[in-house]
């Protein structure tokens, strides 16, 4: 093995790969994309070869070349891996190799590269570990030497970046409002930097949530696409960026990091920071590719909720503020009778919260409308057979609270005087230690007392001005912190307590806060019209089991439409299944169907919480198709929705993506939930035989030919059960 082939690190896992070269000064990128296969001496010789762009016209005087820390050092113009200075000295960044480490596994392994800068002091650290998912994660520490000179080092970026070639020409990513969280914007990826930038203090309700670069055109079943997710729950910065000259060999880069704010870290000597991890992924089977490997990659964690996901019953929407015991009782008998598993309790139960304006921050139970605690309405829910939950806003505060009054200082803001409230509110500062420890203690407390076995832990407003402090430090990064140091802390105390993530609806959905959280709330939204679209994008991350996703009454609290059954209940079983709604006023048709709905859950959830997440490509927005796909083929249920009218009579042949071709399956429509109304005279001549469970067909006419589905009026869904037949 030659010297330089010697030095070309590979990790391969799951049909994708990183090439590496250990270069001077600074390793370089070969490669990010699709696995090359086992390479021979010569094959790495090529690609290193391969690896030297040409010298431009009116450029630095030797190839650029683009490496794993890319600086005004290596000829880069773009966004650097990193910026800062020191007392107005050093803002150039010039780091070289001091040494690496290389693990390669059967399934992926690690690299990690040491890099120094010894004018400034630094030393940094890049580990590269690719799961056997073929998700690659990268993390990155900048640690100041401690005999480095007295004076902070003010850190200003950290940015990870990984290569793009020139076919990965448009780029997606997500927007969105309350209510209409993870909405998708594509667009030409032309010159210059396409940049996302969050200064919210959470990701946001438009959170980019994951930047995709593919070939013109990719959708969910085809076209080679890469992708980057922000594992952070504060400030974040996502970038597709693309300069005239390159990046080295490649055309293009695409990564991200934390967005930090002016002074926020100052790297004492001794001191380290630690960027958050950006998890990279590449697909050659479109945007389904990438969800794919995102779900294994979460399933695979050793705190994956991996026992049956419990049904939910959320008060919020059935009594709002009235916390009436003798109804709430009502309601949990109800809750029982419909199948129902777990009984959550949400706003209004503590201290002065008659309305939103009072009380956040008194995280004790009212004794003037709970005189003897909570303890009658848990008894009851768990004399039910349900699990007992509670509603919490920990990080949150009104000003009109006894916390407020007796502890000012904890309210996070400048020193002057704290800027307008967003929902009656403000920010508690996490950050400061007597905050901090008096949050832990009332949530253990709670959760001791009562035996809480879950907590949907909120959070509302935005973080704008976040200083503490009469230097008025800027502290959203140590917030973010603080709150991870909160929920492990909790969670070490009752390791069987799960947390659900909730931002105003879906402003909080991330990595990072999922590293010790058990669910999110996709979006206060129930309407499923609007939650279709929701849930199909916040499909692209997360896997169902970890979405929750509730059926509301028939008249959305949102949006004040008017939602059909099928629709309903159909949108709501593809994920943590759950019900907001008053059953005490529902009729016994009402409760029929819910009943029927939550044991069709149960029968289901197996496959739904197991299996390949699909959708199909469709020319027309109106209409969706999705599923979810056992991995051995041997089963699916499918979603057809059709959300609004169009100029199309008839679909022609939809394909069901992700079944085997060469299996044979089973098709029945699921009755349970009602069936939808249908815009035609009469269905497609399958549709009867499906409908009465007896209709058998080939996997190639369902997968490769395709089915041609019935036509459905707006707002109207049907369920497809497929599993497969077994020859004689």
């Amino acid at each position: 093995m030659s010297d330089s082939t010697a030095r070309i690190h590979i990790l391969r896992a799951a049909g994708t790969a990183l090439v590496v070269e250990l270069t001077e000064p600074v390793p370089r990128v070969l490669h990010w994309g699709a696995d090359l296969g086992d390479l021979s001496q010569d094959a790495l010789a090529a690609l290193a070869l391969t690896g030297e762009p040409a010298v431009l016209n009116n450029s630095i005087d030797i190839p650029r070349r683009f490496t794993v820390w890319p600086t005004e050092a290596d000829g880069w113009s773009g966004t650097p891996a990193h910026e800062g200075h020191l007392a107005g000295a050093f803002a150039a960044p010039r780091l070289t190799l001091a040494g690496s480490s290389y693990h390669p596994g059967a399934a992926g392994g690690e690299l990690t590269l040491n890099l120094t800068d010894p004018g400034a002091g630094l030393d940094a650290t890049v580990t590269y570990r690719l799961e056997p998912s073929g998700v690659l994660g990268v993390r990155t520490t900048l640690t100041r030497r401690p005999d480095a000179d007295p004076e902070p080092y003010d850190l200003a970026q950290v940015t990870t970046l990984l290569p793009l070639p020139r076919r990965a020409a448009e780029i997606l990513d997500f927007t969105g409002k309350w209510s209409r969280e993870r909405s998708p914007q594509r667009r030409p990826l032309g010159f210059g930097t396409h940049s996302r930038e969050v200064r919210r203090g959470k990701p946001g309700l438009d959170s980019p949530y994951l930047m995709a670069a593919g070939v013109p055109g990719f959708g969910f079943g085809a076209g080679e696409v890469w992708a980057v997710h922000v594992a952070w729950s504060g400030d974040q910065r996502y970038l597709a960026e693309q300069l005239p000259e390159g990046a080295g060999t490649h055309a293009g880069v695409l990564g991200g990091g934390e967005l930090l704010r002016a002074g926020e870290i100052r790297l004492a000597p001794g001191d380290t920071y630690t960027a958050p991890v950006c998890h990279f992924a590449w697909s050659d089977q479109g945007l389904d590719g990438i969800a794919d490997r995102f779900h294994t990659l979460l399933r695979a964690r050793p705190a994956h909720p991996r026992g049956p996901r419990p049904v939910i019953l959320n008060s919020w929407e059935a009594v709002y503020f009235d916390h009436d015991l003798d109804r709430l009782l009502r309601l949990a008998d109800k809750a029982a009778e419909v199948g129902v598993e777990r009984f959550v309790l949400d706003d209004g139960w503590f201290r002065g919260r008659r309305s939103d304006d009072a009380g956040l921050g008194d995280w004790t139970v009212d004794p003037v409308v709970w005189p003897e605690g909570l303890t009658p309405l848990v008894d009851h829910v768990r004399s039910l057979g349900m699990e007992f939950g509670l509603w919490v806003e920990p990080e949150m505060v009104n000003l009109d609270s006894d916390l407020a009054r007796e502890h000012p200082d904890w309210v996070l803001g400048p020193a002057r005087g704290v800027g307008p409230a967003a929902r009656h509110q403000h920010v508690l500062d996490l950050s400061n230690p007597g905050a901090w420890q008096y949050l832990l203690d009332s949530l253990d407390a709670l959760v001791e007392k009562y035996g809480i076995a879950y907590l949907k832990w909120d959070h509302n407003r935005e973080l704008h001005e976040s200083v503490h402090g009469t230097a008025e430090r800027p502290v959203a990064h140590a917030q973010v912190i603080a709150l991870y140091r909160l929920v492990d802390a909790l969670r070490e105390r009752h390791p069987a307590l799960e947390i659900e993530s909730c931002a105003a609806g879906g402003g909080r959905i991330d990595l990072g806060i999922l590293e010790r959280t058990d669910r999110v709330w996709a979006s206060d939204c129930n309407d499923p019209v609007e939650r279709q679209a929701i849930q199909r994008w916040t499909g692209q991350l997360l896997p169902p089991e970890l979405v929750g996703t509730h059926v509301g009454p028939r008249t959305s609290h949102t949006t004040e439409r008017v939602g059909s059954d099928p629709l309903r209940l159909a949108t709501a079983l593809f994920g943590h299944a759950g019900i907001e709604q008053d059953l005490t006023r529902c009729s016994p048709e009402e409760l029929a169907r819910l009943t029927a709905w939550t044991a069709l859950h149960r029968e289901l959830r197996p496959l739904l919480h197991g299996g390949r997440t699909v959708r199909a490509d469709l020319a027309d927005d109106s209409t969706l198709l999705h599923g979810v796909v056992a991995y051995d083929g041997a089963a699916a249920l499918y979603c057809w929705a059709r959300l609004a009218t169009s100029p199309e009579g008839q679909y022609g042949r939809v394909r069901l993506p992700g079944l085997a071709p060469g299996e044979t399956y089973r098709v029945r429509v699921r009755t349970e939930l009602g069936l939808p109304s249908f815009h035609q005279v009469a269905g497609p001549a399958w549709l009867a035989a499906a409908l009465g469970g007896r209709l058998t067909l080939p996997g190639s006419v369902l997968a490769v030919a395709g089915l041609p589905l019935p036509n459905l009026n707006p707002g109207q869904a049907l369920l497809l059960d497929l599993a497969r037949v077994t020859p004689a």
